[in-house]
């Protein structure tokens, strides 16, 4: 009796722990396609071409760097768009982080 009631315990741990695990990856992408959505032609763009696109930025050494990335990736999502027939809008999302005013930023609330 005393086994049955561990093997139970034991069952009801991995079940919590695979339920568990599979809100966690949810969750994930979840944040991952909200993150994605904040780049410019992001619907265009390969999950590879955005994770690039992201370190470019991140590692840009100045305002001025980020700011020229930001304008080559918008000539070339406009070049891209043109090409496939797709509608985008004119200017790309604010500047997300700590400068800009998006979800991250410091702008005025």
């Amino acid at each position: 009796m005393r086994n049955t009631g561990r093997v139970i315990t034991i069952a009801a741990i991995g079940v919590l722990l695979t339920i568990g695990s599979a809100l966690a990856q949810n969750q994930s992408r979840a944040q991952e396609q909200i993150r994605d959505r904040d780049i410019y032609g992001y619907q265009m763009m390969t999950q590879q071409e955005r994770n690039e696109y992201r370190n470019r930025m991140r590692t840009a050494a100045t305002v001025q760097e980020r700011e020229r990335i930001r304008e080559e990736h918008h000539a070339q999502m406009v070049e891209r768009a043109k090409e496939r027939g797709v509608k985008l809008p004119e200017a790309p999302p604010a500047e997300m982080g700590p400068r800009g005013s998006g979800p991250m930023g410091g702008g005025r609330r």
